[in-house]
């Protein structure tokens, strides 16, 4: 029997590294057995799995008089976040944005403001979103969403909501201007220094794993931002392309990790609701989040970003934080 020996040492998320790659602990037992290469442990796509699966319908304890619209979807570990087993912000962000966005869609017009409150942990299980029209009008309209999760006893609760302002658009190029500034899409290559803006775990496998990630710039002092620029590799809902606000909207719901200045093994830092402004359509898979977070004297932080495309910003999304200590 041949043996070969590797110098490996542990960081402190977790992963070990080993002739300059990174591995999980379970990719280095893999490796031992000759059962994995180095390019087998790089991180997986997500490409063939969706982050939900369209479910039949019949909810009779829907308000049907009330609901524009409702549907129900199978939760896939796609979904999963960095804090335990409930869903990423950005997983449910999206789907309440295109339960909003199809709610007695309507010729020029768009949504300008998407906001999603984040009411608990989502368990990932079965969801259903019902959409309604709260504020009607032609060129001004409000929309609601909410999002139930089944039980384990098979009742569900109501764990999310959406709401959206859906205004009319008429041309205004001539006087277009953007408050930021715009950022260049960063080559691939700049992947490599993800490791030292966010944690290698959060990367792996859920939500993390779903994006390709890019890095423009890491912050360091108050008032500097992190740029971080990501695709959506999978589908929103199975058989589905995600539209460019979908895509926005889970790329959106990074900010408070983008922008995090605390140490996540030292602390926990929740996000409690999104609200993202947007003063383009956006357009494209890419969209990059400039994001720093101001943290108070008393356990609230808030997490703000500049939202961009390829061509240029296109708006802006603020998360409201709560900030814990990791027992010790």
């Amino acid at each position: 029997m041949e043996r070969v020996w590797v110098l490996i040492h542990e960081h402190a998320d977790g992963t070990w590294g080993a002739g300059g790659q990174m591995f999980r602990y379970a990719d280095l037992v893999a490796l031992a057995k000759g059962g994995l290469t180095t390019k087998d442990s790089e991180e997986p796509r997500m490409g063939d799995v969706p982050f939900y699966r369209p479910l039949p319908a019949g909810l009779p304890d829907v308000d049907a008089d009330v609901a524009t619209s409702v549907e129900t979807f199978e939760s896939t570990d796609r979904v999963e976040g960095p804090w335990g087993p409930m869903q990423h912000g950005g997983a449910i962000a999206s789907l309440l944005g295109r339960a909003l966005d199809r709610c007695e869609q309507r010729p020029d017009t768009r949504l300008a403001r998407i906001t999603v409150e984040l009411l608990g942990p989502v368990p990932i299980a079965d969801v259903r979103v019902s959409t309604r029209v709260l504020r009607p009008g032609r060129r001004i309209q409000l929309l609601g969403a909410e999002l139930e999760a089944q039980m384990p006893e098979g009742g569900w609760r109501r764990v999310a909501s959406g709401s959206a302002w859906r205004l009319a658009t008429q041309d205004t190029a001539d006087v277009n201007r953007d408050a930021a500034p715009s950022r260049p899409l960063p080559a691939p290559e700049t992947a490599g220094l993800l490791d030292y803006v966010l944690p290698v775990s959060w990367r792996q496998g859920g939500f993390g794993g779903a994006l390709d990630w890019r890095v423009s710039h890491q912050g360091h002092a108050p008032g500097e931002p992190t740029l971080l620029w990501a695709d959506l590799t999978c589908q929103l809902v199975e058989g589905e392309e995600p539209t460019p606000l979908e895509r926005l909207l889970a790329v959106a719901d990074t900010a408070n990790g983008v922008g995090a200045r605390l140490d996540p093994h030292h602390f926990l830092f929740l996000n409690t609701d999104l609200t993202v402004h947007l003063h383009q359509p956006p357009a494209g898979r890419w969209f990059g989040v400039e994001a720093e977070t101001s943290v108070g004297t008393d356990g609230i932080a808030t997490s703000s970003a500049v939202l961009h495309s390829a061509t240029g910003p296109v708006g802006r999304v603020d998360q409201s934080v709560l900030v814990e200590r990791r027992p010790s």
